[in-house]
């Protein structure tokens, strides 16, 4: 499973990286700390082989997570059923869960630290939907 990880935090991005793995949950992991970069590659993929799995931080500079999947929207009928955006964040405002909802292309938002139930349960639904190989 090919997986994109978003965050300006050198720690949160480490943890975050040994948690996938040691969950067995990515074979490929790709870490950005700019989603500008991000962006750049995921849409150069699209094509081909776009990551499954995007694990995207709010919060950051030049381009936040909201600007992020903005850019996104001329690309999400492509990338929708391929490419699955979990928001990572440590606000509990829901305003952001309500606002996260009017993305297509978000299957989430889960609260900073990630664990490893939710990093299992993750991979357990993405398992189940049909032409998702690892």
């Amino acid at each position: 499973m090919k997986t994109y990880l978003i965050d300006d935090d050198d720690l949160g991005i480490y943890l975050t990286e040994q948690l996938l793995r040691a969950e067995g949950f990515s074979n490929c992991i790709s870490t950005f700390q700019s989603a500008t970069e991000a962006l750049t590659t995921l849409v150069g993929e699209k094509k081909a082989a776009p990551p499954d799995v995007v694990f995207l931080d709010l919060n950051m500079p030049v381009m936040n997570g909201w600007e992020f999947l903005d850019a996104l929207k001329p690309y999400q009928d492509e990338l929708a059923g391929r490419c699955h955006i979990y928001i990572l964040t440590s606000s509990l405002a829901l305003s952001d869960m309500e606002k996260a909802k009017r993305y297509t292309l978000v299957a989430g938002l889960i609260h900073k630290p990630i664990d490893s139930e939710e990093i299992r349960a993750i991979h357990s639904r993405l398992a189940g939907e049909p032409n998702n190989g690892e």
